[in-house]
């Protein structure tokens, strides 16, 4: 069983907020893979589901951000589950928007969600590192992830949160690698070659398979050289003339 927790605030205002992509990451994969319907459980809402056959609690803490190791400890509590099998999707301004990383373990860089469920379980958990950007100034974090996403982000944040659900089985089973490449297939898709279409072979008429190539070049007649008949002595004199 794998404990996935989007961070956010709870209530309509905060809802488009940068600092609420956790909550859109989960809501995300709660919505493209069918889980339960979401209720309210451990100090927040929670779902269950599976992801690729693996069992998978989805929790949105509703403590608001500062408090979510509460949540999250309660609901490790219940379900008997080590740090290891928990992985925590946050917003995280030292990657630029769009950018994703997945970290186990380490510091909480000041975030308040991760300091506090620091604090409540530990720092041996999973992070997904979602990027929002850096507003240039200290001071100014505060006020910038407590801001919506603005309406030029909507494209990629929808490519985003796609990708993360396309992964989510992934990453229940432990495939970080394959779930990041998920994410980057939908940030950065494939595309043809401009002359694909030109390239790809059309369709065949009942006439053959040369029927669309057009009429066959005229081919020039074989030549050979005439046998000269002629004695040396004639061809010497014929050179005189």
């Amino acid at each position: 069983m794998q404990l996935f927790v989007g961070l956010g605030n709870p209530g309509a205002k905060y809802a488009r907020n940068r600092h609420n992509v956790g909550f859109m990451a989960v809501d995300r994969i709660a919505g493209d893979h069918g889980f339960a319907p979401w209720r309210a459980k451990f100090q927040g809402q929670a779902t269950e589901g599976t992801l690729g056959g693996t069992k998978v609690i989805l929790l949105k803490p509703e403590t608001f951000m500062n408090l979510s190791g509460q949540s999250v400890g309660e609901a490790m509590r219940f379900y008997k589950l080590s740090p290891a099998e928990v992985t925590v999707f946050h917003d995280e301004i030292d990657l630029a928007p769009g950018k994703l990383r997945v970290k186990a373990g380490g510091g909480h860089a000041g975030h308040n969600g991760l300091r506090s469920i620091h604090a409540h379980v530990g720092d041996a958990y999973r992070r997904v590192r979602i990027g929002v950007g850096h507003p240039g100034r200290k001071e100014a974090v505060p006020g910038y992830v407590l801001h919506d996403f603005p309406k030029a982000d909507a494209d990629w944040l929808d490519d985003l949160l796609r990708g993360i659900s396309d992964g989510a089985a992934a990453l229940a089973a432990g495939d970080a690698g394959k779930f990041q490449n998920a994410v980057a297939l939908r940030m950065q898709p494939d595309r043809a070659p401009r002359d694909a279409r030109a390239a790809a072979p059309g369709p065949k008429s009942d006439a053959g398979p040369e029927a669309d190539s057009g009429p066959a070049p005229a081919t020039r007649p074989e030549t050979r050289p005439e046998t000269d008949l002629r004695s040396p002595l004639q061809r010497l004199v014929d050179r005189f003339r």
